[in-house]
Formats: structure tokens, sequence, C-alpha cells
């Protein structure tokens, strides 16, 4: 008399259910990825801008153009300089970049993210 034992593991219509879902996540996370890299991105020009020397005392299209600089190093696409607002704070500049980003996902449906962050530009540098 043979033996018998019992095999254990998930059958293929199992496993393509399994990779399936992940490959969908995947996708997900291939369109969400550069956006919130390009924020990081913003976020570091930002701090950066604000280790800047002198600049509480430039005017708004000089620190703008420096912003600049520093984002197109980083491949940025989605800003433009309507994104950008400047507030006059004590010691300098608050600046406030507000821009929003929109990916195609599948078909007519879209990834949207919004994004919004300040730095405020004095004369103490980076808080």
């Amino acid at each position: 008399m043979k033996n018998m034992t019992s095999q254990r593991g998930i059958t293929l219509t199992s496993f393509l259910v399994v990779l399936i879902v992940v490959a969908f996540f995947l996708y997900i996370g291939m369109k969400l990825f550069p956006m919130y890299q390009e924020y990081y991105a913003v976020r570091t020009a930002l701090k950066s801008l604000a280790k800047e020397p002198g600049v509480a005392n430039m005017e708004p299209a000089r620190v703008q153009e420096l912003f600049f600089k520093r984002i197109h190093m980083s491949y940025s696409e989605n800003l433009k300089p309507s994104d950008i607002k400047f507030d006059r704070i004590d010691g300098g500049w608050n600046l406030k970049v507000n821009y929003e980003v929109r990916r195609e996902l599948i078909g007519n449906l879209d990834v949207v993210g919004k994004f919004d962050t300040n730095q405020d530009l004095t004369l103490r540098g980076a808080d």
C-alpha cells in the first residue's frame, strides 16, 4: 500500500489572481512615485533657497529665478511661475508653492496630486 501525502500550495488560478493584484499596485506606484519625487525636489529646493545668503533682501523675481534653477536640475516639468506666490513677512519673504499634477491612470481615469508647501526666506536662514 502506498503512502498518500497531500500536497499543499496555491493553484494556478490563485497565483494569477495574486500576480494581477501585485501588478496593479505596482502600476499605481509607478504613476504616483514621480509625483512625490517632484514634490520632494520642490521641498529640497525651498530649503536650499532658504540657506542662500541675502535671499531675504532679494526681489521676488530674483528669488523665483534661483528657485527654478534648483528645480530644473531635478527635471521638474509641472511647476509654472504662476504656481509661486510671495508674501512679505518680518525680515524677508514667505514663498508659497501650490501646484497640481495630473497623470493618466487607465483609459479616461486620471490620478491627481495636489501639492502645497511654503518656506520662510528670512535673514535668520532656514529654521
